[in-house]
């Protein structure tokens, strides 16, 4: 849902802002003298978008991910065990990965 509102008026709200954009698709486009000069959004939408951005500029990303996906159905991949086999890592060596929040996919 896009809210548009003056700059100035923005300025008085910016803490109501902040906090509304965390919401799931809430973004502010900021206005000066009725154009749009600026945007608002979560920074994890941001980042979203970026990533985004930087998938889609890869011009084989739907065809590799459409493969990726089409080999994980038929089984074509190697369990965390096999892979930590597969790179020499024995059972006393400990890895850590980072658990995002992030759920990937196309859409």
């Amino acid at each position: 849902m896009t809210k548009t509102l003056s700059i100035s008026e923005a300025r008085k709200k910016i803490f109501d802002i902040a906090k509304e954009v965390q919401k799931p698709d809430k973004h502010f486009v900021l206005t000066d003298k009725g154009e749009p000069k600026a945007v608002i959004l979560s920074a994890e939408e941001y980042d979203s978008l970026m990533e985004t951005m930087d998938i889609l500029s890869d011009p084989n990303a739907l065809q590799k991910i459409n493969k990726a996906e089409a080999e994980y159905k038929k089984g074509e991949y190697s369990s965390w065990s096999q892979v930590k086999k597969n790179l020499g890592y024995d059972s006393s060596v400990n890895v850590v990965a980072d658990r995002s929040r992030k759920k990937y996919g196309k859409k």
